[in-house]
C-alpha cells in the first residue's frame, strides 16, 4: 500500500486510540497532532513529531496528503472538516458528525463534489462477528427481520461529579448520550440489516440536573475525585438516558435503551434481531461469539475464526481463531478499509461509514430530540 501522511487533530482518549490503530497499519506516517493544551507536550507524550496549538496552522505547514483526522469537540467538526476538504485533504471524522443537519449535509456535499474520500469512525462496523451478523442476514437464513432489540450502555458519567464538554449542548449539540453512543447502536443495526429507521418514538431523562464542573481540565475517563474547590456546579440540560422505540422502511420495529449511568456497564453495546426463519445476538462484552437462536434445533455459537466464519468477517479478522480480537482492533480494521479507498481513489459504497451515512445518523438524532421533547411518533428526515 502507498505510505500516507496524517494530522491528527484533537490528542484525547480517542485520538490517542486513532494514533495506535493508524501505526499498527504500518502505511501511515504521523506527521503532527493539534491540541489546545499543551500541544508539544500532548506530542511528545504521543511520539509524535511535532504539536500544534491551531490545527490551521498544522494543515498550512504541514500539508498532509491523505487524511486529517478529527477528533475535537462537536461544535468544531464541521469548520475543521471544511477546511481540510478546501485543501484537498481526505476527512475521517469521529462522531457524532457535526452538531447540525445541516452542516452534516454540507459537508457530505462538498465531499462528494470534490471526489474526497470521506469517513465517520463508526468503528463498531469493524468487529468481525458484528460482519457475520450482517453476512447472515444477507444470506436469508434469518427471514425477514421483524424486531430489533439492543442498547448502549456505560457508566462514566454515573456520578455528580463526573464531568465532560459531552455535557454541554452549545459545544456537543441538543443530545448527549443518545448522539455520543446511540448513534453507534443505530448506525451498526442499519449496517447490519441493510434496513433504514424512518420513524422514532424516544423519551430522554436526566439524572443529574446539576453537576460538579472542574475548574481544570480533566480529561474522559479520567476518574479524577474532585474536592469542593475543584469544582463548580453546572444545570445539565442533556440526556443520562434514552429509550427509544424505532419503526423501519420494511415494518419492523425496535427498541433500544442507550444509558451512560448504568452502573457497571463501562462500554457494553448490544444488538439482538428477530428474523421469520431465526435470531442473533451479539454482545461487546463477549465480542468474539455471535449467538444463533432457532425454533427447531440447538442453539449455535459461532465464534471468531477466520477458517470457520464467511468471507465478510474474514475482512476484519487480522489473527487466527482462539486470539481475542476487539475495541483497538475495530479502529485498525476501519482504517485499513478508508486507506485502502483512499490509495485506490474509490469514493463509492464502502463497508465503512461514510459522510452520508453520518448525515442519516444525524437525522436520526434530531427526530429522537424532537420526539422527547414533543412525547410522539418523529419521522426521520431521509
Amino acid at each position: 500500500m502507498k505510505q500516507f501522511r496524517a494530522c491528527i487533530v484533537g490528542g484525547g482518549f480517542v485520538g490517542a486510540a486513532h494514533i495506535e490503530a493508524l501505526r499498527r497499519l504500518g502505511s501511515v506516517e504521523i506527521a503532527a497532532v493539534s491540541n489546545r493544551h499543551d500541544p508539544q507536550a500532548k506530542a511528545e507524550a504521543l511520539f509524535v513529531p511535532k504539536g500544534y496549538a491551531d490545527y490551521r496552522q498544522m494543515l498550512d505547514e504541514e500539508k498532509p496528503d491523505v487524511v486529517q483526522h478529527l477528533l475535537r469537540q462537536n461544535d468544531s467538526h464541521y469548520e475543521i472538516a471544511l477546511y481540510a476538504m478546501e485543501r484537498g485533504i481526505h476527512v475521517i471524522c469521529e462522531k457524532p458528525m457535526t452538531r447540525t443537519l445541516d452542516e452534516a449535509r454540507a459537508l457530505a456535499a462538498y465531499a462528494s463534489a470534490h471526489n474526497l474520500i470521506n469517513a465517520v469512525n463508526f468503528n463498531c462496523r469493524f468487529y468481525p462477528q458484528i460482519l457475520e451478523a450482517r453476512s447472515t442476514v444477507q444470506s436469508g437464513s434469518l427471514g425477514d427481520i421483524r424486531a430489533i432489540l439492543g442498547g448502549y450502555l456505560q457508566d462514566w458519567l454515573f456520578w455528580d461529579t463526573d464531568y465532560s464538554w459531552r455535557l454541554e449542548p452549545e459545544i456537543s449539540g441538543e443530545s448527549r448520550a443518545f448522539a455520543d453512543i446511540g448513534s453507534h447502536w443505530i448506525d451498526m443495526v442499519e449496517f447490519v440489516t441493510g434496513l433504514r429507521a424512518v420513524e422514532v418514538f424516544a423519551d430522554f431523562e436526566t439524572f443529574h440536573p446539576v453537576r460538579k464542573k472542574p475548574l481544570k481540565p480533566v480529561e474522559s475517563f479520567s476518574n479524577v475525585a474532585l474536592r469542593p474547590e475543584d469544582y463548580r456546579e453546572i444545570p445539565i440540560t442533556t440526556e443520562d438516558f434514552c429509550t427509544a422505540l424505532f419503526r423501519f422502511d420494511n415494518g419492523a420495529i425496535g427498541n433500544c435503551t442507550v444509558s451512560q449511568t448504568h452502573a457497571g456497564r463501562k462500554n457494553q453495546i448490544q444488538l439482538s434481531l428477530s428474523g421469520s426463519k431465526s435470531s442473533l445476538l451479539w454482545d461487546s462484552d463477549n465480542s468474539n461469539e455471535l449467538w444463533l437462536g432457532y425454533r427447531e434445533q440447538f442453539n449455535r455459537v459461532a465464534s471468531k475464526d477466520p477458517a470457520l466464519l464467511s468471507p465478510q468477517a474474514r475482512t476484519a479478522i487480522g489473527y487466527p481463531g482462539g486470539h481475542v480480537e476487539g475495541y483497538p482492533d475495530t479502529f485498525r480494521q476501519a482504517f485499513r478499509a478508508i486507506y485502502a479507498a483512499i490509495a485506490s481513489g474509490n469514493t463509492g459504497a464502502h463497508a465503512f461509514a461514510d459522510f452520508a451515512s453520518g448525515c442519516h445518523t444525524t437525522a436520526v438524532v434530531d427526530a429522537a430530540v424532537k420526539s422527547a421533547k414533543e412525547g410522539g411518533w418523529v419521522k426521520i428526515e431521509a
